[in-house]
């Protein structure tokens, strides 16, 4: 069975400021200090799943020479390039339409590009099951990581039943909650963090698209004549303004009765915060994780630092910071008031 992988790769990680901007996302950053990229982490996690010839990646024009750089194996023309972001639901609708063209019956698994899996054994053997689910089928299964904690930085997926492992029915998607009910769905057992992974045949998603999303799919009509030619890039200039710019989740999966969800715990984190990004790097006696060359911290704890390879950087007397250092931009701000750095960036 031919199995297909699209990485969303347009967005701009701005809670990750200064290492993240609008020119150079996180996705495109070694974050952690291992040498790799996310994207090209999250290629590595799914090689086992599908051959490099049957990766997509969908991101802005802007990067696509990026793309190209640090993805050399993804064919060209599986570099798809948005004129414009329109959320999730667009741009799973592009290319669900161009690899429906080239492979009528495949199965596609849908990532974001900037999340870390620590356990990706693990991870692949839930991405095989799922596969194996939609094969042949009209189900649609998202994959649901078992909370450790009761985060209210991620929405929630409500299984029918509490099970791990197992491929069960959706009974609802839940938004970010606020502290008491995210305890409350830590406790209940059925309740599993939304990483925004999806995996269906490519013709039910874009039959469940026609039914919930019409306005999206008369837009890729337009579009559809000129996929795989010189008039591509116009049509989509022309016409992908026009999509209603919505998610994924909203588009199709908080309508449609076949939603289905497959949940493990493989160690997951969006990286969305320098929090999440400490949770994930060694620390010394202190507490401190740091990324990057020459850092010396005195009286320092529970600090994070991040600064190029290059140059020494001299840290002292900071309890639970984070020191960031990148293209000229220094931030140093509180751990606790993370939350502001969109803010304190714009």
């Amino acid at each position: 069975m031919a199995t297909h992988v699209v990485i969303m790769a347009g967005g701009i990680g701005s809670r990750l400021w200064p290492i993240s901007t609008p020119a150079m996302p996180k996705q495109f950053i070694d974050v952690l200090g291992v040498g790799r990229t996310m994207i090209q982490m999250t290629v590595d996690r799914f090689l086992p799943v599908a051959p490099i010839e049957n990766f997509w990646v969908v991101t802005s024009a802007a990067y696509a020479d990026i793309v190209r750089a640090q993805l050399p194996g993804i064919p060209d023309d599986h570099i798809l390039c948005e004129p414009e972001g329109r959320n999730t639901a667009p741009c799973i609708a592009y290319a669900c339409r161009k690899i429906a063209r080239v492979a009528p019956a495949a199965d596609v698994v849908v990532t974001p590009s900037d999340a870390l899996v620590v356990d990706t054994e693990k991870f692949v053997s839930m991405i095989g099951q799922a596969v194996e689910a939609v094969h042949g089928s009209q189900k649609i299964v998202t994959i649901g990581i078992k909370p450790t904690r009761p985060e209210t930085g991620y929405g929630y997926i409500c299984a029918a039943e509490v099970a791990e492992e197992k491929v069960v029915k959706v009974s609802e998607f839940k938004e970010k909650p606020n502290l008491a009910t995210a305890e409350l769905y830590l406790a209940a057992g059925n309740y599993f963090w939304n990483a925004g992974i999806f995996v269906w045949n490519v013709a039910t998603i874009n039959a469940q698209l026609r039914k919930y999303a019409p306005q999206i799919c008369g837009v890729m009509d337009e579009i559809e004549p000129h996929l795989f030619t010189a008039g591509e890039d116009a049509a989509l200039k022309e016409h992908f303004c026009k999509c209603e710019k919505i998610s994924i989740d909203y588009a199709v999966m908080e309508k449609s009765p076949d939603i289905y969800v497959i949940a493990c715990n493989p160690v997951w984190s969006d990286l969305g915060t320098w929090g999440a990004v400490r949770e994930h790097i060694s620390a010394d006696e202190g507490g401190n994780s740091v990324v990057g060359g020459d850092v010396r911290l005195f009286d320092c704890h529970g600090c994070m630092v991040h600064v190029p390879q290059e140059g020494r950087v001299v840290v002292q007397g900071l309890d639970d910071y984070i020191v960031s250092l990148q293209s000229g931009n220094l931030l140093v701000c509180r751990l606790s008031d993370e939350q502001d750095i969109k803010k304190f960036s714009a």
